[in-house]
């Protein structure tokens, strides 16, 4: 009886960035499809799936900086021939074309890339936009497909590299758990989530100028001098202080809580009277994704790119201006007087579930659903 199909995975990560979370759904997936799945690891960086059930084969690719691994990945695609190589971000992207070039095999290579290219680019420095941009438009040609999570990425990417339209494709990111939709989660211990407390609006994400926190802690103000509400933003990052200096100068340090980062914050999320995504750019971001699916409305800035899909062009909750602190006030107020149902709303995470995203990216590889 013949092995099943080998899938490599070549990624170097931060170890709490968005690809290890979308490792850490995707890969233990296409093992438990029947596919032999092997991590190629930098050794001191991310994924870490060691303990995933099931969890994909580990490969030390023996260095621990990602410029060196060339050849340490070349020699693996002679040894193993894997049908598929998935790699993920520019410089991993370029690296995992060189190693098939040397090391001369037919593995269909796969790029993906979790951003909208051009936002993204814009706040970097003038010879890492010319690399990236002519990379991309250059290099990407050569990959069987390159990956992106939104159609927004997707255009994006085409009209800012000149990378032919037809060989960039959106696939849903696997997301939310199947559980999530039906298990009941428990009230958080935080003295906000008891009854009886003022409606409690949540935010997720690094606490960095990306995220734009400033522009939700100044709606929220606005909110707040109209009504009773309070406000908590999960997460860590440099602009803490900056956060609380400014909800203390409008008058609302009190009802505002940066509790710091939490793994799974499926629980706050479930017990939120709304959530709120206030980002100036994305690729397609998880966060209002799973306050979906746990059934709580979502109020998001129409950023490039991702809420706007997510939200189907505002069926399914509010979307304002980046960063129009007048309008995210004013629809974070109207959601909170008239919210949609709790299953119309999960409705829209649904193509996010994690099985149902697997077998997507598995169709973008070529791949059949089950090994």
């Amino acid at each position: 009886m013949p092995l099943p199909p080998r899938i490599a995975c070549f990624l170097s990560t931060s170890g709490h960035s968005g690809v290890d979370r979308l490792a850490r759904h995707l890969l233990p997936a296409l093992v438990g499809r029947g596919y032999r799945v092997d991590l190629l690891r930098v050794r001191e960086h991310g994924p870490h799936l060691e303990h995933c059930d099931p969890a994909p084969r580990i490969v030390d690719l023996g260095t621990a900086h990602t410029l060196l691994t060339l050849p340490a990945v070349a020699r693996y695609l002679r040894r193993e021939r894997p049908v598929v190589m998935l790699s993920d971000k520019d410089r991993v992207n370029r690296l995992a074309l060189a190693a098939r070039a040397l090391a001369g095999t037919q593995t269909r290579l796969i790029l993906r890339s979790g951003i909208t290219i051009s936002v993204d680019l814009a706040s970097r420095g003038v010879l890492d936009r010319w690399v990236q941009r002519r990379s991309m438009g250059r290099l990407y040609r050569f990959a069987d497909r390159v990956l992106v999570p939104s159609l927004g990425a997707a255009d994006d990417m085409a009209a800012y590299t000149g990378l032919e339209r037809a060989r960039i494709r959106a696939v849903p990111s696997p997301v939310v758990p199947a559980r999530l939709f039906e298990e009941p989660l428990p009230v958080p211990d935080h003295p906000w989530f008891a009854p009886g407390q003022p409606p409690l609006i949540l935010s997720v994400g690094e606490l960095c100028g990306r995220k734009d926190f400033a522009t939700l802690i100044r709606a929220f103000a606005r909110l707040r001098s109209q009504r009773p509400a309070r406000l908590m933003i999960l997460g860590e990052g440099r602009h803490r202080e900056r956060l609380l200096t400014l909800a203390a100068s409008l008058g609302v340090g009190e009802d505002v809580a940066l509790p710091g980062f939490v793994p799974q914050p499926y629980a706050y999320m479930a017990h939120a009277a709304l959530f709120a995504f206030s980002s100036r750019w994305e690729g397609l971001p998880f966060v209002p994704v799973e306050a979906l699916a746990v059934g709580t409305p979502v109020v998001s800035t129409d950023c490039p790119s991702g809420p706007r899909e997510i939200l189907d062009n505002g069926r399914y909750g509010p979307l304002v201006p980046v960063g129009d602190e007048a309008a995210l006030a004013e629809a974070m107020g109207t959601t909170l007087d008239a919210p949609l149902p709790r299953e119309e709303l999960q409705q829209a995470a649904r193509r996010f579930e994690i099985e149902a995203a697997t077998s997507a990216y598995l169709d973008a590889m070529g791949l059949p659903a089950w090994a």
